[in-house]
């Protein structure tokens, strides 16, 4: 049975208050900064999964820039210009823990790639960054996602790892279903 999932923007009157996906950090910014980022602030926004009527996830995207000298890929790094080049950064992701292993991150995932695709379009994008949890990394890899040159080294344990997924990644495998 396919997974009933509605993903929208995040809404004034949503309850965010009994979310909690396991990383008091994310619950903490779901529940406390999400709206007043989105509202009031105009920084991200924040897209909700609704599962069998109850926020079962989040992701928070906003507009950025990376350096040319921090993509991974050389072939495509020459080839682009030496300014800051526009990307979509996926700020935060979290999934309820009454969801988790369902899909619902996935879900969320995908429609985050299909707004970079959108961005491309309208505004230009080179690919979607993530500062990707340690406990993260393996799932956003199995997207194709790769860690950003330029990463110091000696970063703690524990510390996100930086992590890139080009566009022309994802309008690919978007062409190929």
């Amino acid at each position: 049975m396919a997974l009933q999932l509605e993903i929208r923007p995040l809404q004034r009157g949503d309850d965010r208050g009994r979310f909690t996906c396991g990383q008091e950090d994310l619950d903490r910014f779901f529940r406390h900064y999400a709206g007043q980022n989105q509202f009031n602030l105009h920084l991200a926004v924040t897209y909700v999964a609704i599962l069998e009527g109850f926020l079962a996830g989040f992701a928070t995207v906003s507009v950025s820039g990376l350096e040319r000298s921090r993509v991974p890929q050389p072939s495509l790094r020459r080839r682009l210009p030496a300014y800051p080049l526009p990307i979509l950064r996926l700020a935060r992701l979290g999934v309820d823990t009454r969801a988790q292993g369902r899909g619902v991150g996935t879900a969320l995932l995908r429609h985050v790639l299909h707004l970079a695709c959108q961005q491309s379009d309208s505004l230009g994008c080179v690919g979607v960054v993530t500062d990707a949890k340690p406990e993260a990394t393996i799932f956003y890899e199995a997207f194709g996602f790769v860690p950003l040159e330029g990463v110091s080294e000696g970063t703690l344990h524990g510390d996100p790892t930086p992590m890139f997924l080009p566009i022309r990644t994802i309008l690919r495998a978007l062409d190929s279903r």
